[in-house]
Formats: C-alpha cells, structure tokens, sequence
C-alpha cells in the first residue's frame, strides 16, 4: 500500500500507523509472526468497523495491514489515527477472534475440463494428480482475506512440496467456482473473470449470494475443506449455495451434507 506520507509513522505497541495519501492511513503490524500479525490486524478491522467512526467508508484488512480510508471533508488523519492508536493498545498483540470460525465443506470435481491446470501443477510438483487433489482436499484452508474480484475468499495454500507457478499466459476467462492454486496461496473464482493462477478444479455450488447483505457466506478467519467428487455429481450439487454448507458451531451439518452426495 503506498502513498505520500503527511507524516513519521507512529507506532504504537505492535502496530506502526502512517499517512496514505490525503484521504487513509496504513495500520501495520510489527514484531509479531505471520499468524500473530495477521489475527491483529483483522481484530483492529473489527474493533474499527464497530466504532463506526464518521467519514470512514472502507476498512481493508490485508495479511499484516490494514488500510483505512475516510471522507478527508468530514473527519482527518489525526482523528482516525487516534482511534486506531486507542484501538490497537486495547486489544494488545493477541486479541481473541470477535466470532468462532466457519467450517465450509466445498464439493469439488478434480481435473478434466474442470480442471484444465492439474496434470500441468502436478508435473511441476513432481506428484501425480491424485497426490495433489489428496494434499489439496486433506486439510482445512484459513480465509485470510476478501480478494478481486467480488470478495473473492483467498485461503492459505495446501501443503505442497514448492509453491505453484503462475501461468505465463493468463485467461481472458476463468468460470465461477473454479478453484485455483498459485505460490502458497489458493482461492475460489466466485465470478466470471480474467485470471492467471492455475486451474485444479470447479465446485457446482454458487460462491456468492447477489441478494444477501453480505454476499459472501465467509470472512475472513473461516476455513474450506475441499471435497472430491465427481462429474456425475455435478447436479446435485448446482442448486446448494456455499451457505448452504455450513455450519456455525462445527462440521457437522455440513459434512452430513456432503456424505449423503457421496
């Protein structure tokens, strides 16, 4: 996140603050670990939206930044920084997460056209396509944050031996609910769009609700459990809505769900 800084960043605790231009600033964890930094800043984030701070119209938190941006007409840097200064020394550099976790069980049919990328990613790991589509949906993934496009839910990758390349020709097109895997990182497409990250599969089930408030059923903190299934499958699934697959207390419901498919 860059910008023309107005001032020296403050830091305060384990979070450094700084101008962002004339209209935001950058809250920035520091001298924690990757896990440690990513839970505060998403708690700061939290503890932000919950104040409801006038002129404050986006709240972005990243992997270990969070990016505040404000109406510069109806409130200032120094009001904003206050705030997240107050914020960030209440809740210390281990806050406890504001709600428990989700557990998404995600229906997925591996390869062929719905996976067009696998026997490539698998070459490239030195595995074969079973290995992968079993390290893939053997583990819960963390959504660590909302992604392009439409709040797209970017997780942690799977356990892969390397990280996975980048294609080096992009697609002008990639289909809703396909479920991609690039560097450390993997994600579901909940739209159509552009995309350069290999394709190992695509879910039948619908990512995002166009009519909820939120649209996405997930947030950060939730985790995805990929499920193999196959193409004959397909339409039992294709009415479902990935809120339809969870459930708030474990993965109970959800795995039933699934289980009675397959």
């Amino acid at each position: 996140m860059n910008g023309l800084s107005k001032k020296s960043p403050d830091t305060n605790g384990n979070v450094t603050i700084a101008d962002c231009g004339d209209s935001a600033l950058v809250a920035k964890a520091v001298g924690l670990d990757a896990e440690a930094a990513w839970r505060l800043v998403h708690a700061l984030a939290d503890a932000l939206d919950a104040v409801r701070l006038t002129g404050v119209h986006d709240v972005v938190p990243t992997y270990d930044a969070l990016l505040v941006e404000f109406d510069c007409t109806s409130t200032d840097h120094a009001i904003v920084r206050s705030v997240l200064s107050h914020e960030a020394a209440r809740l210390g550099p281990h806050p406890e997460p504001a709600t428990p976790p989700r557990h998404f069980v995600v229906p997925v049919v591996y390869g062929g056209e719905y996976g067009p990328d696998l026997s490539e990613v698998a070459a490239q790991l030195g595995l074969t396509e079973g290995e992968v589509v079993e390290l893939h949906s053997g583990s819960d993934l963390t959504v660590r944050c909302l992604g392009a496009p439409a709040g797209a839910p970017m997780t942690d990758g799977p356990p892969f031996p390397k990280p996975v390349p980048r294609l080096a020709s992009p697609r002008t097109r990639v289909d809703p609910g396909s479920v991609a895997v690039a560097g450390r990182q993997a994600v579901i497409c909940p739209m159509p769009s552009p995309g350069g990250w290999p394709l190992l599969g695509r879910t039948p089930v619908r990512i995002l609700d166009l009519h909820s408030d939120p649209i996405t059923a997930y947030q950060p903190g939730d985790t995805f459990r990929f499920r193999p299934v196959t193409p004959q499958q397909w339409d039992e699934y294709a009415d479902l809505s990935l809120a339809d697959l969870v459930d708030p207390a474990d993965l109970t419901n959800s795995a039933d769900l699934v289980d009675r498919h397959g």
